[in-house]
């Protein structure tokens, strides 16, 4: 007996006397299905055990957090601290549920296993049974307990978070419709207290430069260095990559739209993203070595951010109207309206910017209310002042092309809108609603130019994906040249280029337009998690990255079982000398066996349940039965082609009108080569269903038959052993079995043979056809042999007419 036998009578082994002890009274072990259970409903470190004390913590937090929105007194970034320890509270409960509640499936299974406990009057079942069923009785009620728990709690984080949104939105709106004192009393206030606070923010100021000269020199000196080397390495890297395709774009003499668009994009983009980099860094390093004093951080992070804006402002408005160089302005304005809306913008740019500046130093130093207002009130006037000012210039350039010094004014609706919003920022700032001048006049500069900049990006994205202008930028040579790509694959690349500019300019922007609406980053950073993670539409709820990951894993399976299908082909099967028949079949096989597994694997990743595949089956079994017959045909007899292998992948098959090799075995069909080199894709079903020959089915033997006639003046006898000794003396024919020679018939003009042999290989016998026919025709030569060509007697009767009429013997 081999050791695989006595493996196996082992565990059989094992098996009964776990069952017989199973039947013991007072043991420990059970049949599956009726397992004991812990002597306590769970143990300590279960996660049902957990879950009392963790929803006790919940609940105290959100009873902390109902007990601070009470006092009304919160600010937006103090709202958003507590909605972010809501979410937090939500994403523990949903975990915890979705632990608990397979236990609650568990428990229920295993009672329905054990059935309903006896009725009055049947036997008593074992003491173990009834045990068990109390202890899983219990612990069900434990775990629905739990999960009432976690609902009650749920519903009330989500009452508090809606209290919070609620709040914030109340908040928001209170203070951008907050009424503001703006009498001339006020602003004497103001503009008495103007000289004080300025001199108050010099000495600050002065105090804090002395004190970074005496004790931080160094530390600024280090931070600025390391700012400074960081920015030029990021410059250095976004030159390598980009600069040659901005530098080739400067060069062209007639640029297209889509040129303009990439250079305006390129060249906004990356210099403000060295420079922010700078800034950034800066910021960081001098926090980082204690330059910085808590009364000056807020300032100087406020003046960053100012030239920050500014720049990217400028570069903006440069690459829009670009007043120097005509040919790249994107929009259609004259020379002098270039100018004159450039410096429009960057103005209202630098106004808004300031504003910032000024509200973080009254931040700082508690400036009079009237201050603020009176800051508030000339910023926004002058904001829309510059908004009048611009409604009534004329940059467009005339219709008739020519003369372009003077331009075209404003078309009615732009120039009514721009006046518009120009006097309702200055009356809102004059009627006292400063907050809500200021809103709408940041919003002018900061959500336009990052509009404009997104509309710039996507533009420049379109003009990357267009045909082959992909290959003329550095990235798509690089590819080219190391991958040797052609320029369709190069096409296509060009094509996922310009959807990820559509991305990187879509992630760029909205972040920053949600952020000048007033939105905090845990509000964005909750809705991308929420966008990743959870969409729900109705019931359904649909995970981003559920689905990504799925698509990846379903990707990774095809990749290794494509590799597996290599590896198997190309180092078992080789190696075993296995038929390229059987290796095509066993790659086919395994290869589709690969794609189902890697789709079930994905489909499962993405959070797709697998019971509702029922659905669709249901629905094939409706279109099967409606117009599926021959596609579900041709599948299951794929299969079977696959699995019987009345042919292979090589053979040589006739099927009615069709003769050839075959080339590739799918599922639905069969591909046959043809001797003219012609593909014809023959459906699984044709040749399940008819008679299919097969030249090389069990082997490659095969017989040849060659007809020939030869003159009746020939000897039978000679014939044939001339015929005879030709086939013996032809290479490739088989002495055994060896050739044969028939006598056919007496032709009409021939006697007819037929020599008859066999070769190892059927296909090569057209070559050793032609060799012996050859040797045939010098042999015949040599012996007198002569082949007739067809011939008929033909018999002439001569008849003479005779003068006494027709019929009668002529004499």
């Amino acid at each position: 007996m081999g050791l695989q036998s006595v493996k196996t009578f082992l565990a059989a082994f094992s098996i009964l006397v776990l069952m017989a002890w199973a039947t013991v009274p007072g043991s420990d072990i059970l049949l599956p299905g009726v397992a004991m259970a812990q002597d306590g409903p769970f143990a300590d470190d279960d996660a049902v055990s957990k879950a009392s004390a963790t929803l006790d913590v919940a609940q105290k937090q959100l009873d902390t957090i109902n007990a601070e929105l009470a006092d009304h007194t919160s600010s937006d970034r103090d709202l958003m601290a507590e909605k972010s320890k809501v979410d937090d509270v939500l994403a523990t409960l949903l975990g915890m549920k979705s632990q608990i509640s397979p236990r609650l499936d568990e428990v229920t299974a295993r009672l329905a296993d054990l059935g309903a406990p006896p009725k009055e009057g049947a036997p008593v079942e074992a003491l173990e049974v009834s045990t068990q069923r109390g202890k899983l009785t219990a612990q069900k009620a434990s775990i629905v307990n739990i999960l009432a728990r976690i609902d009650d709690t749920t519903k009330v984080a989500n009452d508090v978070s809606s209290r919070i949104s609620t709040a914030r939105r109340d908040l928001f709106t209170k203070e951008l419709f907050a009424h503001a004192d703006v009498s001339l009393d006020a602003m004497s206030i103001a503009v008495s207290s103007i000289g004080p606070e300025v001199s108050r923010f010099v000495d600050t100021m002065s105090n804090w430069l002395s004190f970074v000269v005496r004790l931080k020199l160094v530390s600024l000196a280090s931070a600025l260095v390391l700012s400074l080397i960081m920015m030029l390495g990021l410059r250095t890297i976004l030159h390598r990559i980009f600069g040659p395709v901005v530098a080739r774009g400067k060069q062209e003499q007639n640029p297209s739209y889509m040129s303009r668009f990439s250079l305006a994009f390129w060249s906004t983009i990356l210099p403000s993203l060295a420079f922010s980099f700078f800034l950034a860094s800066s910021f960081f390093f001098l926090d980082m070595f204690n330059v910085l004093r808590p009364d000056i951080r807020h300032m100087v992070g406020a003046f960053f951010g100012f030239c920050g804006f500014v720049f990217f402002s400028t570069r903006l408005a440069l690459a829009v109207f670009n007043p120097v160089s005509p040919k790249w302005r994107l929009l259609h304005i004259t020379d002098r309206g270039g100018y004159q809306l450039a410096a429009a913008f960057i103005s209202m740019s630098v106004l808004n910017s300031l504003d910032f500046v000024l509200a973080a130093i009254s931040q700082v130093q508690s400036w009079p209310i009237e201050m603020t207002v009176l800051k508030g009130l000339v910023l926004a006037i002058l904001v829309g002042a510059i908004l009048l000012g611009v409604s009534f210039i004329k940059p467009m350039l005339p219709k008739n092309g020519e003369d372009d010094t003077n331009g075209r004014p404003w078309s009615v609706i732009t120039a009514s809108l721009m006046r518009i919003i120009g006097a309702v920022i200055i009356v809102l700032g004059l009627f006292g609603y400063v907050g809500l001048a200021r809103f709408i006049a940041t919003q002018i500069v900061l959500t336009g130019g990052l509009i404009c900049t997104m509309y710039i990006g996507i533009r420049s994205g379109r003009a990357v994906s267009e045909r082959d202008r992909f290959a003329e930028t550095m990235v798509g040579r690089y590819f080219q040249r190391r991958f040797s790509i052609g320029p369709v694959a190069l096409d296509q690349m060009g094509i996922v280029a310009g959807l990820l500019i559509y991305c990187i300019a879509v992630v760029l922007g909205l972040p920053l337009i949600m952020l000048s609406w007033g939105f905090q980053l845990p509000d964005i950073r909750l809705w991308v998690y929420n966008l990743f993670t959870e969409i729900k539409i109705g019931s359904i709820s649909i995970s981003v990255v559920g689905i990504m990951g799925g698509a990846l894993l379903f990707a990774i399976g095809i990749v290794v079982t494509r590799w597996f299908e290599k590896w198997l082909d190309g180092t078992i099967m080789v190696r075993a000398h296995v038929d390229t028949g059987v290796r095509n079949s066993i790659k086919t096989v395994v290869g589709y066996v690969g794609a189902v597994l890697a789709a079930v694997i994905g489909l499962s990743a993405a959070g797709i349940n697998l019971s509702n595949l029922a659905l669709v089956a249901g629905a094939l079994s409706v279109g099967i039965g409606f117009g599926l017959q021959n596609i579900v045909s041709n599948f299951v007899s794929g299969l079977i082609l696959l699995v019987e292998r009345p042919f292979k992948v090589g053979d040589w098959v006739l099927t009615g009108t069709t003769e050839g090799f075959v080339r590739r075995i799918n599922v639905r069909a069969t591909e046959i080569e043809t001797f003219q080199r012609q593909t014809i894709i023959v459906p699984n079903s044709e040749l399940i269903n008819a008679a299919v020959g097969n030249w090389t089915h069990r082997n490659t033997l095969g017989r040849v038959d060659v007809p020939i006639g030869v003159s009746y003046n020939s000897d039978p006898q000679k014939v044939m052993d001339v015929l005879k000794e030709v086939a013996m003396a032809q290479e490739g024919v088989l002495r055994n079995p060896e050739p044969f020679v028939v006598f056919l018939s007496f032709g009409a003009s021939s006697l007819d043979f037929q020599l008859s042999f066999f070769i190892g290989d059927v296909l090569n016998g057209l070559a050793i056809k032609n060799g012996v026919r050859v040797k045939l025709y010098h042999r015949f030569r040599e012996e007198g042999i002569e082949i007739p060509y067809p011939h008929q007697d033909l018999k002439v009767v001569l008849e003479r007419q005779s003068p006494k009429g027709p019929g009668q013997p002529a004499v």
